[in-house]
């Protein structure tokens, strides 16, 4: 059977005791190193939630330059296409009338040289059509 006496009132004490000194010694420590873990990932956490709005941002901000630079590209690049088109109808136009004058210039030339055969030939067609009748009829005439 079970006796109580003074020695469960030493148990208790020094149940009590151990309690404290275990405290003391060991839960406190690790309960202020796991608190301090904690703080310190908590602090992590929030660094890296900044760091990544940050990194969105700049992100945002890089896509936004780059649409932005596009429609400039773009617009510069119909700016030129106009431009390199309204030159090409100057010089297509040009081209035109060189042409036209050259052209003409060498119409002029075939009317003149078709002049000059044709006085050349007036001036021969007696000595030809004599020729022909001589060989039609077979005498002279």
């Amino acid at each position: 059977m079970i006796s109580i006496n003074w020695s469960l009132l030493i148990q208790i004490v020094n149940f009590l005791f151990l309690i404290w000194v275990l405290n003391m010694v060991l839960y406190k420590p690790i309960r202020n190193i796991l608190i301090q873990r904690k703080e310190k990932i908590s602090g992590l956490q929030e660094g890296i939630e900044t760091l990544d709005g940050k990194a969105k941002d700049k992100d945002d901000a890089f896509v936004s330059g780059l649409k932005n630079a596009r429609a400039k590209g773009a617009k510069e690049r119909e700016i030129l296409l106009q431009a390199a088109g309204e030159e090409e109808k100057k010089i297509v136009e040009k081209i035109n009338k060189e042409a036209q004058v050259e052209l003409a210039a060498v119409r002029e030339k075939i009317s003149k040289d078709a002049e000059e055969a044709g006085a050349a030939l007036e001036q021969q067609l007696d000595v030809f059509a004599k020729a022909i009748g001589e060989k039609i009829l077979g005498r002279a005439i």
